[in-house]
């Protein structure tokens, strides 16, 4: 049995997700439903969220509706503290503090960095906004992560990236050299990145385990995830998002 929580995990906010994670296990074990110890830390995300014995993850939207669904439970989706409707987030476009271009649509052909093909935010949200604003992405770099995105426009690898407005909260608060970037545009909210289970779980059960552990937590440690509750979406609010072309 394993359970994770990839999405947000970065040194800084490591403690903060182990006492996260210990809340809910102890929940579940209080309601004689069995859960790991520890969190697993890996790279192998696809494997992880596929696991049989899954008791919680998380993941993005885009490999919801495109590997995942039917596949996994949706557990719940998570409420940040962002400027946006409950259970939503959005993009933050980011190019270097020094670039003249003072518009979304000054970026046309430009060097787009972006963490994963299979990135809502970091992907298909930018992919959408180009196509709205009537322009394309020049070529594109595959970073591997949202802050390694940013920083390839920091070391002028690329000009301009997508990050996921938690991540960009995370990275304004840890990263020193985020003072070479600023932002240009958002794209419009969409569904958060979702907490998932295993078909076999009891998704009512897991859902209050980690409902109630996000109200136990520390002032400080919500803060920290950027984390303030749970709301319900249904599968269809995530199945409904269009999904981009593959990037050239």
């Amino acid at each position: 049995m394993i359970a994770s929580l990839p999405m947000y995990d970065r040194p800084e906010t490591r403690a903060a997700h182990n006492r996260l994670w210990a809340l809910v296990r102890d929940n579940l074990r209080a309601s004689d439903a069995l859960a790991p110890e520890v969190l697993t830390r890996n790279d192998q995300l696809g494997d992880q969220w596929l696991h049989p014995d899954l008791c919680l993850s998380q993941t993005c939207s885009l490999p919801y509706r495109t590997k995942l669904h039917g596949k996994v439970s949706l557990v719940a989706t998570p409420v940040h503290s962002l400027p946006c409707p409950p259970g939503h987030y959005y993009s933050v476009l980011v190019v270097r503090t020094n670039d003249p271009r003072t518009g979304f649509t000054d970026f046309d052909g430009a060097i787009l960095a972006y963490n994963d093909a299979n990135s809502q935010s970091g992907w298909a949200a930018p992919y959408a906004l180009a196509e709205s604003a009537g322009i394309a992405f020049g070529q594109t770099v595959q970073s591997g992560a949202h802050q390694a995105s940013a920083k390839a426009v920091v070391d002028k690898t690329a000009d301009l990236a997508a990050l996921d407005a938690v991540t960009w909260d995370m990275i304004k608060r840890y990263d020193p050299w985020v003072a070479d970037l600023k932002e240009i545009a958002t794209t419009p909210p969409t569904p958060a990145l979702l907490y998932i289970a295993a078909l076999e779980r009891d998704v009512d059960q897991t859902r209050d385990a980690l409902a109630n552990a996000i109200d136990r937590l520390s002032p400080a440690d919500r803060t920290t995830l950027c984390l303030t509750g749970l709301t319900a979406l249904s599968s269809d609010d995530y199945l409904a998002l269009p999904t981009p072309d593959t990037p050239a």
